[in-house]
């Protein structure tokens, strides 16, 4: 895959309380990626992106919810996210990133 194939396979970090939790304590983050992305593409993405060694790459696919207005029925967008757990030694900054 190219370079600039490689950069547009991240989305935008999640940050919230869990994803915090499991950076600190398991060196693991949590990115929303694109829905063809697989984990090879995500783990070179990553790794030339941020300049880290990725260890291993987990990836679930989040369904979107059913959502109701009135009487007008519809659903949120269905999307990806990777969990990446990152080598010893290796961090990422996303508040500078």
């Amino acid at each position: 895959m190219k370079q600039q194939d490689l950069s547009n396979v991240i989305l935008a970090p999640i940050v919230s309380e869990k994803s915090t939790l499991l950076t600190e304590q398991e060196n693991k983050f949590v990115f929303k990626v694109k829905k063809n992305a697989n984990k090879k593409n995500i783990k070179k993405a990553i790794e030339q992106m941020f300049d880290v060694k990725v260890e291993y790459v987990h990836v679930l696919n989040v369904k979107g919810k059913t959502k109701r207005f009135g009487r007008f029925i519809g659903s949120r967008s269905s999307w990806k996210k990777a969990y990446i757990k990152l080598e010893p030694g290796y961090n990422i900054d996303l508040a500078v990133a």
